[in-house]
C-alpha cells in the first residue's frame, strides 16, 4: 500500500485535481524559465511587452494551482491520517483479547504512534514533491523543445543516473526496514521500565542486565541501521547531484564542440539546468521520508489484516438479566500461543457451573490459570472448544 494508493483510498477526486493543479503550477514555473531565457536573448521592445504579459500571467497561474494544490492536499491528507487512526482504533478494540496480547502492547503503540506520524509526515510532504516534479518535467519539455539530441543525452545520463542509485535506494530501504523491526522490540523494552520499574529497582543484577543484555542492544541495533540506512540515502543524493553537474558540465563545454549552437539556445540550457537544480536536490532529499511512509504503510496493512483476522463475532454484548440463575461451563477449554508455533499449551478442561449470591475462590500459584479462567468467565476469552450455557441457553 504506497502513499498515492493510500490518500486515492480516501478521495481520488480530490487527489486528481490536487495532482493536476500542482503539475500546472510546476509547468507554469518551467514556462517562466523559458520566458526568462527568451528575454534575455530578444531585444525587441514590442516582443518584450509581450513577454512580460506571459510572465505576469504564469506568475500568476503558478501562484493559485501552488496554493490551490497543496491546501487540498494538507487538508486531504490530514483526514485520510485521522481516518487511518480511527479504523486501527476500531479493528484493535474490536479485536479478540487473547489476539491482541500475543500481539503485544508495544506493536500496537509503535503503530498507532511511529507508522502513523511517519505517514503523516510524508502526506504532508506530497504536494511539495508534486510540484518539483511538475517543474522537472516542465523543464525537460524545453529542453525538448530546444534539441531532441540534448533530450536524449538528457535521458541517458538519466537511465546511468538511476541504475546506479537503485542498488543504493534498495538497500537504505532494506536497513530502514530492519529499523523498524529494532523499533518494535524498543517499545517493548521501555513497557518493561514503565511497567515494571519497581522489580527492576529491587534487583541490581537484573537491572544492569536488562540495560546492558537488551536495551542497550536492541538501541545499538536500532541506531545501526538507521544511521546505515540515512547514509545510504545521503550518499544517494550527492551522486544524484554529482551526476547533474556532470551533465551541465557538459552542455556547457562539451556540447558547443560537438553541435552548431547559438548563444541563445546555449544560455536557455544552463539557465534550465541550473534551475533544475533546487527542484532535483528537494526531491532527493525526500526520498528517506517517503521510503519510512512506505516501511511503516506496509506495517500498518499488516496489523490491520492480523486484526482482521482476529475480529470478535459480536462486540455489542446482550444485557445481563439481573435475575440469572446459573452459568455452565462444559469442557471449555482455551489454548496459549506464543512466538513459536510449535510452543503452545492447552488450559482446560473447564467443568464448572456458578450461581448468583455464590462466593467462589479461585486459588492457584503464578501461572496456574487464574487468570485466565477469570477471563473466560467474564467473556475476554473466547474459547476453542467447549460450550458456555447461561440459564440454559447456549452462548
Amino acid at each position: 500500500m504506497n502513499l498515492i494508493y493510500f490518500l486515492l483510498r480516501s478521495s481520488w477526486g480530490m487527489v486528481a485535481i490536487a495532482i493536476a493543479t500542482g503539475f500546472l503550477s510546476g509547468g507554469s514555473s518551467a514556462g517562466l524559465i523559458a520566458l526568462i531565457s527568451h528575454a534575455a536573448s530578444s531585444g525587441n521592445a514590442s516582443r518584450l511587452t509581450s513577454i512580460i504579459w506571459g510572465f505576469a500571467g504564469l506568475a500568476i497561474v503558478a501562484l493559485i494551482t501552488s496554493i490551490i494544490s497543496q491546501v487540498m492536499l494538507i487538508r486531504l491528507s490530514q483526514n485520510a491520517v485521522l481516518q487511518l487512526r480511527m479504523r486501527l482504533s476500531r479493528q484493535i478494540l474490536a479485536s479478540e483479547l487473547s489476539h491482541l496480547e500475543r500481539l503485544g502492547n508495544s506493536r500496537l503503540l509503535a503503530t498507532l504512534t511511529e507508522d502513523i506520524q511517519a505517514v503523516a509526515n510524508a502526506v504532508y510532504q506530497m504536494p511539495f514533491i508534486f510540484i518539483n516534479l511538475a517543474i522537472v518535467l516542465g523543464c525537460i519539455t524545453y529542453i525538448t523543445w530546444l534539441s531532441w539530441l540534448v533530450l536524449l543525452m538528457v535521458c541517458g545520463i538519466s537511465v546511468v543516473a538511476i541504475a546506479s542509485c537503485q542498488w543504493l535506494l534498495n538497500r537504505g530501504g532494506k536497513l530502514l526496514a530492519l529499523a523498524r523491526e529494532d523499533e518494535d522490540q524498543l517499545f517493548k523494552h521501555f513497557r518493561t521500565i514503565t511497567e515494571g520499574v519497581k522489580e527492576l529497582k529491587l534487583n541490581y543484577k537484573r537491572r544492569e542486565d536488562f540495560l546492558e543484555e537488551k536495551l542497550q542492544s536492541t538501541a545499538n541495533e536500532f541506531r545501526h541501521h538507521n544511521v546505515n540506512g540515512l547514509s545510504l540515502f545521503a550518499i544517494t543524493s550527492s551522486w544524484g547531484q554529482l551526476i547533474f553537474f556532470f551533465a551541465l558540465g557538459f552542455v556547457l563545454f562539451v556540447l558547443p564542440n560537438l553541435l552548431t549552437i547559438n548563444p541563445e539556445t546555449l544560455s536557455g540550457y544552463i539557465l534550465t539546468f541550473t534551475y533544475l537544480v533546487l527542484p532535483m536536490d528537494n526531491i532527493i532529499s525526500k526520498l528517506p521520508l517517503l521510503s519510512k511512509a512506505s516501511i511503516a504503510l506496509q506495517k500498518i496493512e499488516s496489523l490491520g489484516l492480523s486484526l482482521a483476522s482476529r475480529t470478535e463475532i459480536s462486540t455489542v454484548p446482550p444485557a445481563l438479566k439481573s435475575d440469572w440463575h446459573s452459568l455452565k461451563f462444559k469442557r471449555v477449554t482455551h489454548t496459549y500461543y506464543t512466538e513459536q508455533e510449535d510452543n503452545s499449551f492447552i488450559f482446560g478442561p473447564i467443568d464448572l457451573t456458578l450461581y448468583p449470591q455464590e462466593l467462589v475462590f479461585i486459588v492457584g500459584g503464578n501461572g496456574s490459570g487464574k487468570s485466565t479462567l477469570a477471563k473466560l468467565i467474564t467473556g475476554l476469552y473466547i474459547p476453542e472448544n467447549g460450550e458456555i450455557w447461561f440459564d440454559e441457553e447456549f452462548n
